[in-house]
């Protein structure tokens, strides 16, 4: 089984949106993550992608970093949802309940800062760049503030503690949980 599925739309014997919705119907096959692929560029088309069970969309051309990323954020997002519990040292995660506790005493986070602390510490010594944060976090349409990230990252350290000093900022890349 694979761990991602790219589809194209426009295939010579079969139409892409039918293949991810027999994907969808597949009891083996309904949770493996599905990115379409397409030259179309109609929101219309995004729409019936998505609504057929894709879970993201790249529209052609594309580039290779842009391909990278998407499939890496989806991985990424796809196994966390399927990890009941994240650990770091004393720092719990529940992912069923959203629940933070530190040394068994729970911890008041935001749901950003929530999704924050789970992808550092699902993403343990690795570093994240801030698009790759902002787009698994924030989603990959927002266009908000760039210093949003700073300021939640700041506020979250603060919130962990000892453990915040753990967040290391890599300069004019992103960031890393050690």
């Amino acid at each position: 089984m694979p761990d991602l599925c790219l589809v194209d739309i426009m295939l010579p014997d079969e139409n892409g949106n039918e293949i991810v919705r027999r994907l969808r119907r597949n009891t083996e096959t309904k949770r493996l993550p599905v990115i379409m692929v397409t030259a179309k560029t109609t929101e219309l088309d995004l729409v019936k992608g998505i609504e057929d069970g894709a879970d993201d969309y790249i529209r052609k051309p594309f580039s290779v970093m842009e391909l990278i990323s998407r499939v890496k954020a989806l991985l990424r997002r796809t196994l966390s949802e399927e990890i009941k519990e994240l650990r770091l040292d004393e720092i719990v995660v529940n992912n069923e309940k959203h629940e933070v506790s530190i040394s068994g005493s729970s911890l008041e986070l935001t749901y950003k800062e929530y999704e924050l602390l789970s992808l550092f510490i699902a993403n343990k010594g690795i570093v994240l760049t801030r698009d790759t944060i902002m787009n698994q976090v924030w989603g990959t349409d927002y266009e908000g503030e760039s210093r949003t990230l700073d300021m939640h990252i700041k506020t979250l350290r603060q919130k962990l503690g000892d453990y915040g000093t753990r967040i290391k900022t890599i300069r004019n890349v992103g960031y890393v949980m050690e």
